[in-house]
């Protein structure tokens, strides 16, 4: 494989490696230049420290032979010729300014000039490191007092120190890009690998997972949020390729149901009665067709968040008065009591149709899964506080075991098919899934509670909830107002 430079610094082990060497580089330049000044105040600090010793000396030799300018010159001399290697020098200035007295070893004056004299404390003159002090001789003559020594043995240090700094430094530049590029490589490994991974990935094989190496650190989340993804993706292919399978599987029943009754009506001569039969069955088949396609595009468009709405203002509280009157009927013949605890008035925006959908197939499945001198029993009232409308349907049926209520609402579902109730309507298992897209598309949830052999309650709370105005009047829309026909309701669940 071939070397691309501009992919190459287009990388993040680059980048890594870029960022690493600058902050090494700055950190390396302010820690250096830090360490040399610390360095520098220090020994500039021992070197007044001796200064103002020798001061504090020459001061009390003064004391002592000021009426002896030899014996005091004297010993001037001897007290600068003891630190030859700091070349110590001891000087007397008149009131003028001008030098009355320089011991050995002092710089010539056009180098430390006698004006260098007006210092309040320690300062640096042409190399030289003076300190001064004004005495007063025995004399009563007032005259300036002045030690300093040289700073090359200081600046000698000082460029040793900074020589080894500079050395130091331009290893550690050179080890920093080094290393930072193997510790690069070493950070960004796991992504090279989930990059690796993510190739091999195909719609069809998604049950590899990136490892976990147990660090807890940002790239092991990353892992793992990348698995959750992967778990979600399988799930929803398998999801749509069991929805895609299922509804073949409904829609080849009654294709072939059609295609049966032609083939029968083609055989031979029929009389017209027997014609208007097949035709009759015929269009009982296609209007199953119907209502599956219709429940089936419902389930599309909520898959692909576009599940439009209708809505406007409506009392939900006369819809469910009006789906309660369509099947009370079924419930008699089922043997089944239809009862309602509580139906309070409520103000709600939504889609009319959708949510008469919601309520026909809770009902129907409710009296579907209660066995004969059973009881479905509505509750539906407002929570003011919430500004929430709450619909419970509660039947006294077979109920659901544990294992199966995380199921209930994936499509095509049916449970345990040995509890339900034999009618001549045959669900598609699909009710309970349009009941909860639809819940969802109004901003509301469903839950369900069930006890195998004591019945099951399903609750449904929408959000923004009002009570009518006792003026407000809504005209409650008929079965053929909401797009379905009555016989359609009950296939719908």
């Amino acid at each position: 494989m071939s070397f691309d430079l501009k992919t190459f610094l287009q990388t993040l082990r680059f980048r890594l490696t870029l960022w690493n060497t600058a902050i090494v580089l700055v950190l390396l330049v302010v820690n250096l230049a830090a360490i040399r000044a610390g360095l520098y105040f220090t020994l500039m600090r021992m070197v007044d420290e001796f200064l103002g010793e020798e001061l504090y000396l020459a001061t009390q030799y003064l004391d002592l032979l000021g009426e002896k300018p030899e014996q005091l010159h004297d010993r001037y001399n001897r007290q600068a010729t003891s630190h030859p290697r700091r070349r110590l020098f001891v000087q007397l200035l008149d009131n003028r300014g001008s030098l009355a007295w320089s011991s050995e070893q002092a710089p010539d004056e056009d180098i430390l000039p006698a004006s260098a004299m007006a210092f309040r404390g320690p300062a640096t003159v042409g190399g030289y490191r003076i300190l001064c002090r004004r005495v007063t001789l025995p004399n009563g003559q007032m005259q300036m007092l002045r030690v300093g020594c040289g700073l090359g043995r200081t600046q000698a240090d000082m460029k040793r120190f900074t020589n080894i700094l500079l050395t130091v430094g331009l290893v550690l530049l050179l080890i920093a890009p080094v290393g930072g590029y193997v510790l690069a490589g070493r950070a960004t490994r796991p992504i090279a690998h989930i990059i690796r991974i993510a190739n091999r990935l195909r719609p069809g094989q998604l049950d590899e997972r990136l490892p976990i190496r147990g660090t807890q650190d940002e790239l092991d989340q990353l892992s793992q949020t990348i698995n959750h993804l992967l778990d979600r993706i399988a799930a929803y292919i398998q999801q749509g390729r069991e929805f895609t399978a299922n509804a073949a599987h409904e829609l080849r029943s009654p294709l072939t149901a059609l295609q049966s009754s032609l083939e029968i009506a083609l055989n031979a001569d029929r009389t017209t009665e027997e014609y208007k039969e097949v035709l009759s069955v015929l269009l009982e088949e296609c209007g199953q067709m119907r209502v599956l396609v219709n429940q089936l595009l419902l389930l599309a468009e909520q898959d692909a968040g576009q599940l439009r709405l209708h809505s406007q203002a409506l009392r939900l509280d006369q819809i469910i008065t009006s789906s309660l009157e369509m099947f009370q009927a079924v419930a008699e013949a089922a043997d089944v009591e239809l009862t309602v605890r509580r139906l309070e008035p409520v103000m709600i925006h939504g889609d009319g149709n959708r949510l008469w959908q919601v309520v026909n197939n809770l009902i129907d499945n409710a009296i579907k899964f209660t066995p004969a001198r059973g009881r479905v029993s509505i509750d539906f009232y407002l929570d003011e506080e919430q500004h929430t409308c709450v619909l419970e349907v509660a039947d006294t049926g077979v109920g659901m075991a544990p294992q199966e209520l995380p199921h209930i609402f994936e499509r095509f579902y049916q449970g345990d098919k040995a509890r339900q109730r034999e009618t001549p309507s045959r669900g598609l298992g699909l009710g309970l899934s349009i009941c909860q897209a639809v819940t969802a598309a109004h901003g509301g949830t469903i839950e369900v509670t069930s006890t195998l052999g004591h019945g099951t309650t399903f609750t449904v709370r929408l959000p923004d909830c009002t009570r009518p105005e006792p003026a407000e009047r809504s005209a409650v829309p008929s079965a053929t107002g909401h797009g379905l026909r009555s016989e359609d309701a009950a296939k719908s669940a």
